[in-house]
């Protein structure tokens, strides 16, 4: 395991970006996010990652309390990693930190790799209101517990686990306008950028809005 680094300075933004300042630290944050991942989801999320890097930096939060391991009970019998309390308190930092880099994402470029579940973050920070929300894009499908957590994830890859209080298809363009304050949520839906159904307060709250 890689000895602590440290800048050394008596300051609480010093200590935290020796905990989570390394590269790809946040990233794993952000999929872990969604529950628990075995390591060989979470590289094949995070495209360009080395597995030198990822063990590494896996290691090295385990070490700081961010995140813990575990063994799956038959049939699955695999490792998963998970955040800790500690960990998921990053959430509210992710989600700073998306916003203000919202405004860098401008076009696309050729060499950009792209998950669905990425923008669950922006929606999740555009979405009022409490329940379970399933996202559909052109690249996946994703599902939010907006305003609550479910078992410690905020987020999950996928269909929604059980009927959501409301279903979103929309396109990645409108999640970028979102996630960059160009264009709210309800703005969007009122322009036909966003296809609500569901008989949830959610839904209905958009709907109306």
């Amino acid at each position: 395991m890689s000895p602590r680094r440290s800048y050394d300075q008596y300051c609480s933004a010093a200590r935290a970006l020796d905990l989570v300042g390394d590269r790809w630290t946040l990233l794993i944050v952000r999929e872990l996010l969604a529950g628990p991942r075995r390591y060989t989801d979470l590289h094949a999320d995070l495209p360009g990652v080395s597995t030198d890097v990822l063990a590494s930096r896996l290691k090295d939060m385990e070490r700081d309390g961010l995140t813990t391991r575990r063994r799956l009970p038959p049939p699955g019998a695999a490792f998963v990693y998970e955040l800790t309390g500690r960990g998921r308190e990053l959430l509210p930092v992710l989600q700073a930190l998306g916003a203000w880099g919202a405004p860098e994402l401008g076009e696309r470029r050729p060499t950009d790799a792209v998950r669905a579940h990425w923008f669950a973050l922006p929606l999740l920070r555009a979405l009022e209101g409490e329940g379970l929300v399933e996202v559909r894009l052109e690249e996946g499908e994703f599902h939010l517990w907006v305003g609550a957590e479910e078992d410690g994830s905020v987020y999950g890859e996928g269909p929604a686990p059980r009927e959501p209080d409301a279903r979103l298809v929309l396109g990645v363009e409108t999640c970028t306008a979102v996630a960059q304050g160009e264009l709210s949520l309800p703005d969007a839906v009122r322009a036909g950028r966003v296809e609500v159904s569901g008989e949830g307060t959610l839904a209905k709250a958009l709907r109306e809005a």
